[in-house]
C-alpha cells in the first residue's frame, strides 16, 4: 500500500449532523421539514444528484440551489464560530502517514471552495493532493473520482486504500477495485456495502493498527 484516499464529509470532518441541522433550519423558514432518514439517503452523493432527490421529494419548483447556498452559509457561520469539527483520530493518522512517507489525497463530492474552507488550515498541509466534484463527470458510486485520485498520485488502484463512511463512497471504491475501510458516521452502511469493504472499524483510530499489521 502506497497511498491513502480520504473522503471528507463524515470521514475527516464531523459535518453530517451539522449539515442536517442547518438544512432543517433553512427548510423550516419555508414551512418544510426534513427527516434524518431522508438526509441519510443523500449522504455521499454529489450536489447534482442530491438535487434530483430533493426535487423528487419537494417538487420540481423547489429552489434547491438557493436552499443549498443558504445551508452552506449557515454551516460556515457555525464553523467560523466554533471551529472545524475534525473527527477523532484524524491528525494522529495523518501524522503517521506523513512520517511513513505514504501519499495522501482528499477525494470529496463537495465543491473545492468548501473543501478548502474546511481543510486549508488543519488538514491540507498533510495532503499530497486533492480532487473535488468539479473534476469529475460522474459522482460516487461511480469509480471515476477514486480512479482519478490514483492518477493524480501516480499509483495503481491495487496499491491504494480508501477510507469512507458512506454507502456511495464504499461502492465507488469497490467499483474502482481499490481496497476500502468503512468507518460509519451518521448512517451505518447496509450489509451489502459492508461486504464490499476490507474492514469495518469504529473510528480513524483503528486504521494505523491495520496498516502496521499489513492487513491492508
Amino acid at each position: 500500500m502506497k497511498a491513502v484516499i480520504f473522503d471528507m464529509d463524515g470521514l475527516m470532518i464531523d459535518s453530517e449532523r451539522l449539515a442536517l441541522k442547518c438544512y432543517q433550519k433553512v427548510l423550516g423558514t419555508m414551512g418544510l421539514t426534513m427527516s434524518e432518514d431522508f438526509y441519510k439517503g443523500v449522504l455521499g452523493l454529489p450536489d447534482r444528484d442530491v438535487k434530483t432527490v430533493f426535487l423528487k421529494e419537494y417538487g420540481d419548483d423547489f429552489p434547491f440551489d438557493d436552499v443549498l447556498e443558504k445551508t452552506f452559509a449557515k454551516m460556515r457561520e457555525e464553523i467560523d464560530l466554533h471551529g472545524v469539527p475534525l473527527k477523532k483520530g484524524l491528525i494522529p493518522l495523518l501524522t503517521y502517514l506523513q512520517d511513513h512517507h505514504y501519499k495522501t489525497i482528499v477525494a470529496t463530492s463537495s465543491p473545492r471552495a468548501w473543501m478548502q474552507h474546511l481543510l486549508e488550515k488543519d488538514v491540507l498541509p498533510y495532503m499530497t493532493d486533492s480532487i473535488c466534484v468539479e473534476e469529475v463527470t460522474k459522482g460516487k458510486p461511480d469509480p471515476e473520482m477514486f480512479l482519478k485520485a490514483c492518477e493524480k498520485l501516480n499509483v495503481q488502484p491495487a496499491d491504494a486504500l480508501v477510507l469512507e463512511d458512506s454507502e456511495a463512497g464504499i461502492c465507488a471504491a469497490y467499483n474502482a477495485h481499490i481496497p476500502v475501510i468503512g468507518i460509519p458516521d451518521l448512517k451505518v452502511p447496509g450489509k451489502r456495502y459492508q461486504a464490499m469493504t476490507a474492514y469495518m472499524v469504529s473510528s480513524l483510530n483503528d486504521v494505523i493498527a491495520l496498516i502496521e499489521s499489513k492487513k491492508v
